[in-house]
């Protein structure tokens, strides 16, 4: 896609929050410009949306280009998560920009293909394969939940280091087995359980986790999650 000074922040900066995305600043002068064009379309187009391109006529939008401070063009940045990752000067052959593109996409393992059946079969089939897949350790681990084979489900969250997803998967399978079905709580009845916990989370083990569990269960964008945290730290120290 085409972008300009106005669409940067939306098409690019943003968008990278979702996939990367390699900004190719050119001018219609630049002799090397029109020779990595093309190459940079082939390539990426070839990842077949996992990196989009953004291209940039530094002549019509010179505001991009003094945010890059460019100097000489063609110039190449790579955006994932609203920040640069990395970058190129100068008109790259075909093999050099290949290894670029697929550092920020690598191509799908056997592993991601199965995860992407979304079926519990393949969840395992993959992990036969990569026993530290990620995604396929979460997937397998929601559907264990979901089936109420919580034991299963935790074993299989502890073969990863806690991440944010894994520990709000571990805290679904704990209160799913201290009987509390998050998915048909809702988050005022969420609270409510908190106010009754509070009162023995200090010398209670097992309703210090509860509360914690549901503190996740409440969300981070609950303004009441920061107020409950606070009275836990009140309660413990």
């Amino acid at each position: 896609m085409d972008v300009t000074d106005q669409t940067f922040e939306a098409e690019v900066v943003a968008r990278s929050a979702t996939v990367p995305v390699v900004v190719d600043l050119w001018a219609e002068w630049c002799g090397p410009c029109k020779t990595l064009g093309p190459i940079l379309e082939k390539v990426i187009g070839e990842t077949e949306g996992r990196v989009e391109l953004a291209k940039v006529n530094v002549d019509e939008n010179p505001w991009v280009a003094q945010q890059f401070q460019v100097r000489s063009i063609p110039a190449v940045f790579a955006f994932f998560d609203g920040k640069v990752v990395d970058g190129f000067i100068g008109a790259l052959p075909e093999a050099q920009v290949k290894q670029f593109v697929d550092r920020l996409a690598p191509e799908p393992t056997e592993a991601d293909l199965l995860v992407a059946k979304g079926d519990e079969a393949s969840f395992r089939r993959a992990l036969e394969l990569e026993p530290d897949h990620a995604g396929a350790i979460e997937a397998l681990a929601r559907a264990l939940i979901d089936k109420g084979e919580t034991a299963e489900a935790l074993a299989v969250l502890a073969r990863i280091p806690e991440t944010d997803a894994t520990r709000a998967l571990s805290a679904d399978a704990r209160l799913l087995e201290a009987g509390v079905d998050v998915s048909d709580t809702g988050r005022d009845e969420i609270a409510g359980k908190l106010d009754e916990l509070l009162e023995r989370v200090r010398d209670d083990d097992v309703a210090r986790q509860e509360f914690v569990d549901l503190l996740e269960a409440l969300g981070a964008d609950d303004p009441r999650t920061n107020e409950y945290r606070r009275a836990l730290a009140a309660r413990l120290f």
